[in-house]
């Protein structure tokens, strides 16, 4: 096999990013946009010693799986890799590829996984779902402002303001800056010499408040014409946040480390299962609100509060899963590193009338150590009777970001000897690793449950439920 070789393969099987796997002669090709059961036409573009990557040319026989994509630029964009896949089938690859990690990177034993595992939960609207977008801004051949998606792997703009995954009013607002650019000639980034204003928009829109925020990420202080831009935004119902964040750095990071605020709130508020919450710019907050209400309360269930137990959620964000929680807990304590996040959180705990849990600022990895150390001596007055539960954590909740939890943490976890231990995560390699070691230190996986929070894409949260081993 070699590049530029044109085959004709039977799509067998489905890779960890969406890519479609055919085989010649048992050398493995992964094609994107093909789909299991897809008989195609590809053209080899890079040929390694034990398998290749192939452009997708014609599909000769569609798959039964196959589906019409809703958005025009889906195998353009880098948004949707799997949107011309079946919702059911979609489904299916997302358990197939927990368990996979489970097993070949954790190690756990098929038979077990066939018992813990639990169905994956999905959605009956797989569209239209996303209350968060982040556009990048630049300019066409002919220098017009555009804005879209980027293409896959690429930071190549493909021009759209309709997303089939996001909120109608996206459309409106990006066509409404888009507009002023034109009209005022005020140029959008420009990635390779650093010059032009604005990088990128951010929208957030709250699915039960209906209030919706726009922020301004530029590449210096201020936006010309803001005073225009925010009276023609304010047009738009629901509008209630309009900021602007500077970020003059060459990177690949959307926001700056602050924000301004050009008009209204420098926030909008948003419910899920009854409580409400205050969402900033900065703040870390689920995109899909339909499945996150199922996610946390699946987080709930698994921590199984009887009322009296101490709760310690790290990497907590704006208090979402500490907030849950907290209505079943005696005590519940939520650690964060952004600043932002935890005033957010003490904010929505207070809009809330929750009282029974208490924010901290820093890192997971340093504040559990340095609060196990202080509460030393509490622990031994405990041993006679005379200390009281905030020495201990009864359950510890993590929810962390794709790189997993960070070693020291979890071997802190081990020491604190929490009863139960719950695990959401946004990436089922990073989980399988952290579970093995767990489970190598004193805790056994009892649950395991999927929940699709990204429909039409690879990605897929995972809910575990742990359980300290007695001897």
């Amino acid at each position: 096999m070699k590049k530029n070789d044109i085959v004709l393969t039977e799509i067998e099987d489905i890779g960890v990013n969406g890519e479609g796997i055919g085989k010649i002669d048992g050398y493995p090709l992964f094609i994107k946009d093909a789909v299991i059961g897809d008989v195609v036409e590809a053209k080899v573009m890079k040929a390694k010693k034990n398998y290749g990557y192939a452009r997708l040319m014609k599909i000769i026989t569609p798959s039964e799986y196959r589906t019409e994509p809703k958005c025009p630029f889906a195998r353009k964009c880098g948004g949707c890799q799997i949107q011309e896949m079946s919702y059911e089938r979609q489904l299916i690859f997302k358990e197939k590829k927990v368990r996979g990690n489970l097993e070949r990177i954790g190690g756990f034993d098929r038979e077990l996984l066939d018992r813990i595992m639990e169905p994956i939960i999905g959605m009956e609207n797989p569209y239209g779902y996303r209350n968060k977008a982040q556009f990048p801004f630049g300019a066409d051949r002919l220098g017009n402002p555009v804005t879209g998606f980027y293409a896959g792997r690429t930071h190549v703009i493909i021009p759209n303001t309709e997303c089939a995954l996001g909120v109608p009013v996206n459309r409106e607002i990006l066509e409404t800056i888009l507009g002023l650019m034109k009209e005022k000639n005020i140029p959008a980034y420009n990635e390779q010499t650093g010059g032009g204003i604005l990088r990128h928009v951010l929208i957030r829109y709250g699915f039960a408040t209906k209030e919706i925020m726009v922020c301004l990420v530029v590449n210096g202080d201020s936006f010309p014409h803001a005073e225009i831009l925010v009276e023609r935004l304010c047009r738009i119902e629901g509008m209630k946040s309009i900021t602007l964040s500077p970020n003059r750095k060459k990177t690949n990071v959307i926001l700056g480390d602050s924000f301004q605020i050009l008009w209204g709130d420098g926030y909008i508020t948003d419910d899920i299962g009854g409580v409400r919450y205050r969402i900033s710019p900065l703040s870390f907050y689920q995109v899909n609100p339909v499945q996150t209400e199922r996610l946390y309360g699946l987080a709930l269930e698994y921590a199984d509060l009887k009322g009296a137990e101490t709760v310690w959620d790290l990497y907590c964000g704006i208090g979402t899963i500490s907030l849950f929680l907290a209505q079943s807990a005696r005590k519940v304590y939520g650690v964060e590193v952004v600043p932002q996040a935890i005033e957010d959180a003490k904010e929505n705990a207070r809009i809330n009338h929750i009282e029974n849990v208490e924010f901290i600022t820093g890192k997971a990895e340093e504040v559990l150590p340095e609060w196990y150390q202080s509460h030393s001596a509490a622990r031994e007055a405990d041993k006679t009777g005379s200390g009281d539960r905030d020495d201990r954590a009864d359950v510890i909740v993590v929810d962390p970001p794709r790189k997993g939890c960070d070693p020291a943490l979890l071997e802190m976890i081990v020491k604190m000897a929490p009863e139960r231990v719950v695990y959401v995560s946004c990436d089922s390699a990073t989980l399988a690793r952290d579970l093995k070691m767990l489970c190598g230190n004193g805790y056994e996986l009892e649950k395991v449950r999927t929940v699709d929070m990204f429909p039409e894409t690879v990605h897929v949260e995972t809910v575990v439920r742990l359980q300290r081993k007695h001897t």
